[in-house]
Order: C-alpha cells, then sequence, then structure tokens
C-alpha cells in the first residue's frame, strides 16, 4: 500500500510516515511538501490515500484537493491546524472523506485512516486496480477504453469521467451533487446536466436505454452502476429504472482485473 502525506511541515511528515508505517505493513509513504509537489507525485505514484494539509504555503490544500477528485475516488483526510469552519465544509463537499484537527494523536489519525479504506473497499485498492468488467460491459482505465460485448464504444470525456465515477463506486448510490463535484468538479451546473449525459451513457450502454440493466436510477437521489443480471428493474412513472432494494442483497459483483 502506498500514503501520500503533504504537509509543509517536516516534523509531522516524518512522525505520519512512521505511525502509518507501523500500522500498515507494508506500506510505502511518499510525503510532500507542498501542493504542487504532492500533485505531481499523486499522478506518478497513484497512492491508495492521501493525507492532505489544508494550509499548504502556495497551492492550497482545498486546491489540491479540487484537482485530485475529478481524477479519483481515492480516500483523502484533511489535517487543518485551525477551527476554520468554512474550509472543512468545502474540502468536504469537495469530496474528502474525513478531516483531524493539528495538533493530533497520530493512532487517532491512523485509526481514521483505516476506516476511510474500509469505507472504500480498499482491500486490493481501487487506484491499482485496471480493469472493470461486468455483464458484458469493460472499462479499461490506464488507456481508456471502454468495450461492450468486444465491441468498442466511442465516448467524450465527459461520459468517460461519469461512467469511471459511477463504477469506481459499482453498487452503491451516488448523489447528483457527488456526480456534479466528482465528474464536473463543481455544483454549479445543476442536476439537469447529469440527467442528460446519463441519458447519453444509456444510449450508448445499453442494450434498452429505456429499461437500463447498467445504470439504475434512484428516484430523487441520484444512480447506481450495478450488474443488471442481479438487480431489478421496477418501471417509475417517469419511466426510469427505479432500484429495489432488496435484490442487491447476495448479488454477484462486478470484476475487477489487475
Amino acid at each position: 500500500m502506498k500514503v501520500l502525506v503533504i504537509d509543509d511541515d517536516r516534523c509531522i511528515r516524518e512522525a505520519l510516515g512512521v505511525s502509518i508505517s507501523l500500522q500498515f505493513e507494508p506500506c510505502q509513504v511518499i510525503e510532500a511538501a507542498d501542493g504542487e509537489t504532492g500533485l505531481e507525485l499523486f499522478f506518478q505514484a497513484r497512492p491508495d490515500a492521501i493525507v492532505l494539509d489544508i494550509g499548504l504555503p502556495g497551492m492550497s490544500g482545498i486546491d489540491v484537493l479540487q484537482q485530485v477528485k475529478p481524477a479519483s475516488d481515492i480516500p483523502v483526510i484533511m489535517l487543518s491546524a485551525h477551527e476554520d469552519e468554512a474550509d472543512i465544509v468545502r474540502a468536504l463537499e469537495i469530496g474528502a472523506d474525513d478531516y483531524i484537527k493539528k495538533p493530533c494523536s497520530y493512532l487517532e489519525l491512523t485509526a481514521r485512516l483505516k476506516a476511510v479504506l474500509r469505507r472504500a473497499d480498499l482491500a486490493a485498492p481501487n487506484s491499482a486496480r485496471n480493469q472493470f468488467s461486468v455483464a458484458g460491459l469493460t472499462i479499461q482505465f490506464a488507456s481508456h477504453n471502454v468495450e461492450l460485448h468486444g465491441r468498442p464504444i466511442s465516448l467524450t470525456n465527459t461520459e468517460y469521467r461519469l461512467l469511471y465515477h459511477l463504477v469506481r463506486n459499482a453498487g452503491f448510490v451516488m448523489s447528483h451533487s457527488a456526480l456534479l463535484q466528482r465528474a464536473w468538479g463543481s455544483e454549479s451546473y445543476g442536476t439537469d446536466v447529469v440527467r442528460v449525459y446519463v441519458s447519453r451513457l444509456r444510449a450508448k450502454i445499453e442494450q434498452d436505454p429505456d429499461s437500463p440493466r447498467y445504470i439504475l436510477t434512484k428516484p430523487g437521489v441520484g444512480y447506481l452502476f450495478a450488474n443488471g443480471e442481479t438487480i431489478a428493474d421496477v418501471r417509475d412513472q417517469e419511466g426510469n429504472a427505479e432500484i429495489r432494494e432488496s435484490a442487491l442483497v447476495g448479488s454477484a459483483g462486478p470484476a475487477w482485473m489487475l
């Protein structure tokens, strides 16, 4: 496992590195003293989790988070030296998984790191998974290639980003606001944009877009990517597929390939 620690305080970086290494074995801790270097290491090293200070010099932790989250669902814990509620709320809205105030207990931080990794279901870290395959649909993350029963599917960059975040969270309902933050980087575009792009994706990957098997609708909440062979579709009043919660129990999951 790899953990990226981005903090301008060398003592904190070193202490965190020791604490994390003792709690996660084997584990490689990568350090960065500023946001620019941290962002570069994120794309180069492909870590499995990030511990990120909000108050970095130059590029702030919020700025780093805004570039990380549209590219990956990697768990991120924010560190804050001040009780600045606005910054904390902003970080959580962008997609931070947790935050802790400095000075912090390193045992508490590693415990929270374990918790966010469990929530992300990272028995084998998602960042190390190169391929997603379910019911004839295959996505190659490194090349951005998408195939349906062996036939290449052409997607725009926005369509691919939306599909990426849906399949990275397969089996979980993603709200409209979460999809806007992840795929577009802002909720200002409005939920209608999500509906339009979901419709476009369904037209390209669903055998019958009016009765989708892959991208299911949770009315009033958002969307879920799931195995269409194991989830029963119930038509709602708008003609969308509504998720029958009980059908999720015992269903076979998608195949993640290394």
